[in-house]
C-alpha cells in the first residue's frame, strides 16, 4: 500500500510545479466540503479526485481528499493519501496522526506503532502514547503495550481506558499487586467508579482476598451498578467466604442477566448443595434443575445445537400464530453460537411481525452493534430501526 502511494506521489511531483489556484478549484473544493459536511462523503471523493492531476501537488486538496476517505471507513485510500501528504509535510503531526489511526483501523498494526513513534519524536502527545499501547496490545504484545499505557498513564493519570486496559494486562499476568497499586492514584479520587472499582475487586478475587473483594462488589451494587460481573463475582466471593444465602441470590442475579455461562449454572448447583447450617434444599426440585441446565449446556456439540435450533426457528417462524415459539429457538442458536449473528436479526423481525416494536428495536440495535457496516444485513437492519421507530411513535401518539 505504501509502495504504491509513494509511486502515485513521485509521478506526481516528477511532472510541473503546482499551477495557480483557479476559481474552478476553489468552486470544487467549497462543494466537496459541503458534500463532505452532509455525510455525501463518496460524492465529495469524486469531486476531489478531479482535482487531483498531473503537474499539481495540491496539499489542500489531497487534505480534504484523505479526510473524505477516512470518514468514509476507506482506510486504506485514506493511509495512502496521508502517507504523500507526510512525504510532502514531513513536520506536520496531524497527517502522522491520520496515518496512524488509518493504520490501526486497518489492523495494520506495526505500521501504526512506527507511524506513532514518528508523531512521538515531534510531540508527546497522551492519546498517540496511548494508541501505540493499543497497536501492541491488538498485537499481544503485553509487556510493550503495558510500557506505553504506564507512560500514558504517567503524563494524565485520570485516564480510565488506559488504566483500565493496563489493570487488564497486569490481571491477565497474575501482578494482582501491581494491579491494586496502580489503581490507587484513580480510586483515591473517585472511589466509586463503574469501571475502575470492579477491576480493583477482580484483582483482590483472583488474589484470594475474598472478604475485600465483598466489600468492593457490594457497594458497586449499592450504588446501581446491575451488570452481570458484579451480581457473578459477588456471588462467587460470598460463597468463598460461606456467605452462602448471598451467594445464592447473587449468582440467580447474574444468571437473570446471562444465562449462557455453564460454569455460572453448575455454580448455582453447587451453591444450593453448599448449604450447611441452613434449611435443607431438597436435591429433586433445587439443585438438580440447574445441573441440568449445566448438562444441557455441553450437549451435544454447541455448533451442531446451534444450527438445530436455528432450524427450529426457521420453522416455527413461518407460522404467523407461532412467533414467540421462533423466538426462543433462535435465542437458543444464537447462545449456542454467538457468532451467529443472523439470529438477532432474526429474533428482530419475528418481534416486529408480533407488532412488539420495542422489543423489535432493542434486537435490531443488538445487531447493528456486532454486524459489519455496509453489509446488505446492517442496512435492512439500520432501514428496520428508522421504520420501526416512526411505527413505534405513531403508535404511542394514537395512544394519547
Amino acid at each position: 500500500m505504501i509502495r504504491r502511494a509513494l509511486l502515485i506521489f513521485l509521478w506526481v511531483m516528477a511532472v510541473v510545479p503546482l499551477g495557480a489556484q483557479t476559481s474552478h478549484r476553489d468552486s470544487v473544493l467549497t462543494r466537496a466540503r459541503y458534500l463532505k459536511s452532509i455525510c455525501r462523503t463518496e460524492d465529495a471523493v469524486e469531486a476531489l479526485s478531479a482535482l487531483v492531476q498531473p503537474g499539481a501537488m495540491d496539499e489542500v486538496v489531497l487534505a480534504e481528499l484523505a479526510d473524505c476517505h477516512f470518514q468514509s471507513g476507506d482506510y486504506e485510500s485514506a493511509s495512502g493519501t496521508y502517507f504523500m501528504l507526510s512525504s510532502l509535510r514531513p513536520d506536520n503531526i496531524l497527517y502522522k496522526i491520520r496515518m496512524m489511526q488509518a493504520s490501526y483501523r486497518m489492523k495494520a498494526y506495526p505500521l501504526s506503532i512506527q507511524t506513532g513513534r514518528e508523531v512521538l519524536q515531534l510531540d508527546s502527545i497522551p492519546a498517540v502514547v496511548s494508541y501505540v499501547g493499543d497497536a501492541f496490545n491488538q498485537m499481544e504484545q503485553a509487556d510493550s503495550a503495558l510500557w506505553y499505557y504506564r507512560r500514558a498513564l504517567a503524563m494524565r493519570p485520570v485516564n480510565k481506558s488506559v488504566l483500565s486496559k493496563a489493570m487488564g494486562i497486569l490481571i491477565a499476568k497474575e501482578d494482582y499487586e501491581g494491579a491494586l497499586k496502580l489503581c490507587e492514584p484513580f480510586l483515591a479520587e473517585d472511589p466509586d467508579n463503574t469501571t475502575i472499582a470492579p477491576l480493583k475487586g477482580l484483582a483482590l478475587y483472583r488474589k484470594g482476598d475474598y472478604e475485600s473483594a465483598v466489600e468492593v462488589f457490594q457497594r458497586q451494587e449499592d450504588i446501581g451498578n446491575d451488570t452481570y460481573s458484579i451480581h457473578y463475582y459477588l456471588g462467587q466471593s460470598y460463597w468463598h467466604t460461606q456467605v452462602i444465602y448471598r451467594a445464592e441470590k447473587e449468582l440467580e442475579a447474574a444468571w437473570q442477566i446471562d444465562s449462557s455461562d455453564v460454569n455460572l449454572a453448575y455454580s448455582i448447583a453447587a451453591v444450593k448443595l453448599d448449604y450447611k447450617n441452613e434449611p435443607y434444599r431438597p436435591f429433586n426440585t433445587a439443585v438438580k434443575p440447574w445441573l441440568d441446565k449445566a448438562w444441557k449446556m455441553i450437549q451435544p456439540d454447541p455448533a451442531t445445537a446451534s444450527r438445530i435450533q436455528q432450524q427450529y426457528g426457521l420453522g416455527y417462524s413461518r407460522k404467523q400464530d407461532s412467533m414467540d415459539m421462533a423466538i426462543e429457538h433462535y435465542k437458543e442458536a444464537y447462545r449456542y453460537n454467538p457468532k451467529l449473528i443472523s439470529a438477532l436479526s432474526s429474533i428482530a423481525y419475528c418481534y416486529e411481525i408480533k407488532k412488539d416494536y420495542k422489543q423489535a428495536i432493542q434486537w435490531f440495535e443488538k445487531y447493528l452493534q456486532v454486524a459489519r457496516p455496509g453489509t446488505k444485513g446492517y442496512e435492512w437492519a439500520a432501514k428496520s430501526v428508522e421504520y420501526l421507530k416512526g411505527e413505534l411513535f405513531m403508535e404511542e401518539t394514537d395512544r394519547k
